[in-house]
């Protein structure tokens, strides 16, 4: 017998192992829950980056697209003011502008009839002083340019003989004051300076040539100091005078003179011709 053989032992018999179907259970339980693990985790690195992009598109998107929203209504508010602010802008100038062309068509209106009421008090001066020579003359205090008729003798410019014919031309004349003018009319009832002469001067039965120039040479050339009533008065030179009227005494005249005053009856200063032709 051995010497140890009544010496109990101080280890634990061993129990029966453990039923192996539970620990069986427990290990397939636990790799199950392992393998769902492992299937339901993205497989790689790229499937982990899209995973993860895909789960923050609900927040990224949503906020993006409202923020573009802002920002389209906020550049729509500004532009609106612009085109607001620029639309006033241009009434504003187009206010100036008609302002503006509406006082110049005044001042210029404002210059037309300072201009005319000029022109009335100089022909009512005129017509005044005529009417003081008028009664000096039938007192016996004629001016001298009355007189020339009776002490220089007029050249024969194939004018009828006769006293009358000056009267009658003046007398014609001063019947078309007031008649317009008209570039090229010759009558009755507009002219141009020499359709006004050579229209007068006919109806005591003399042809004179249509225009301006040559009527200018038609006759005697005579000096401004010793012209008479009847004599043509030139503005420019003789032969190339670019206006025409026909003297009536007293240091008067008639002409057409232009578009704005027509046929009008003037003295001798307000425009002082170069020289004078006889015809009569």
């Amino acid at each position: 017998m051995s010497q140890t053989a009544h010496i109990p032992s101080h280890r634990k018999p061993r129990r029966a192992g453990r039923n192996p179907l539970l620990r069986t259970g427990v290990a397939g339980g636990v790799l199950s829950t392992l393998a769902v693990t492992a299937a339901a985790a993205p497989a790689s690195a790229e499937e982990r980056k899209t995973a993860a992009d895909t789960a923050e598109m609900p927040v990224i998107v949503p906020d993006a697209a409202t923020g573009a929203l802002r920002a389209a209504d906020a550049n729509r508010t500004v532009a609106t003011r612009y085109e607001t602010e620029a639309a006033r802008t241009l009434a504003a100038e187009q206010a100036m502008d008609r302002a503006g062309e509406l006082a110049e068509k005044k001042k210029a209106e404002a210059e037309r009839r300072a201009a005319e009421a000029a022109e009335a008090e100089r022909e009512r001066a005129a017509r005044e002083r005529a009417a003081r020579d008028s009664r000096r003359t039938s007192l016996g205090a004629a001016p001298a340019e009355n007189t020339a008729p009776a002490t220089s003798a007029a050249p024969a410019a194939s004018a009828p003989a006769g006293s009358g014919n000056a009267a009658t031309l003046v007398n014609f004349l001063r019947a078309q004051v007031g008649k317009a003018y008209v570039m090229g009319a010759t009558g009755p009832s507009a002219y141009d300076c020499s359709s006004l002469t050579q229209a007068a001067f006919r109806q005591i039965g003399i042809s004179l040539p249509r225009t301006s120039q040559p009527q200018s040479t038609a006759g005697t050339q005579v000096s401004l100091s010793n012209v008479r009533p009847g004599d043509i008065l030139y503005w420019g030179s003789a032969g190339n005078a670019y206006h025409v009227a026909v003297y009536i005494g007293n240091g008067r005249f008639i002409g057409a003179q232009n578009p704005s005053t027509g046929v009008v009856e003037r003295d001798m200063s307000y425009d002082m011709p170069t020289g004078a032709v006889r015809v009569l």
